[in-house]
């Protein structure tokens, strides 16, 4: 075999076989015009005989159409649909992001709309201070569950049975002198949580920065992720923090509406 036919198959191999496709659809997505299955194969990488195979399915599922000449492939009515219903579909998005903005300028703290995922609670989307002086948790962070306001808003929103199962589970490392590293005080404070419907972070994550966290639930009331305000001690009591609880209710209802209804 050649040396550039050595590389091929090497680079087919190092691409997953469910992105080949997809790749072919984002290269054909950044052209302003039809391309050939040479001019995409010089985008993306793959072997010729990858390229073409995928271009025909691509075209006998209703995703790819010849251009006129018969050489080149362009986006087809099912890849426009599809395109349009993804554009359409970030309008939840944006609208989520509006309502964390209205939220922030009245509190004039950041606001962090929070998931749990594996890693722990995840900071999909955020509104930063004006304060030139923050908290650095950027998008995409990964905090703990169990001495964040937002993960305790979570865990409060299992069932007690689940509850238990899943603080038993946890590594309930100390990051500050405040962090809950016994399982019986963190549960009796998912009680409270669960009876009052938020959660406070009083320095447990890290010294001298305080939050509060509510639910946002679906139209059912289950739980969809955590509404969250934080802040630095040197400018944000606890009992500031929880002034902030009816603006964050609100917006909580808020956003169930943009993103439920």
């Amino acid at each position: 075999m050649s040396a550039t036919g050595t590389q091929q198959t090497d680079t087919d191999a190092r691409i997953p076989t469910n992105m080949r496709t997809l790749l072919l659809l984002e290269a054909l997505g950044h052209s302003d015009k039809a391309m050939t299955p040479t001019e995409m194969n010089a985008s993306v990488g793959l072997p010729k005989q990858t390229v073409h195979r995928l271009c025909t399915t691509l075209e006998a599922e209703g995703f790819l159409v010849r251009d006129g000449d018969g050489k080149g492939y362009r986006a087809a009515r099912r890849t426009r649909l599809m395109s349009a219903g993804l554009l359409h579909a970030s309008w939840a998005n944006i609208a989520r992001h509006q309502v964390l903005s209205e939220i922030a300028k009245t509190v004039g703290e950041t606001v962090n709309y929070v998931v749990p995922e594996e890693a722990g609670m995840r900071y999909l989307d955020r509104v930063d201070t004006d304060w030139s002086f923050r908290i650095q948790l950027p998008v995409g962070t990964n905090v703990p569950f169990h001495c964040t306001a937002s993960g305790k808003v979570f865990m409060a929103s299992l069932t007690p049975k689940a509850r238990v199962a899943f603080v038993t589970a946890l590594n309930l490392t100390g990051h500050t002198r405040k962090t809950h590293v016994s399982a019986e005080a963190l549960m009796a404070e998912l009680k409270q949580i669960a009876k009052q419907g938020y959660a406070e972070d009083d320095e447990e994550f890290l010294d001298d920065m305080v939050a509060v966290a509510v639910p946002i639930r679906d139209l059912t009331g289950r739980y969809v992720a955590s509404l969250a305000v934080h802040g630095p001690t040197q400018r944000m009591s606890l009992s500031h923090a929880r002034d902030m609880l009816p603006v964050l209710q609100s917006g909580a209802e808020k956003l169930r509406d943009a993103l439920f209804i």
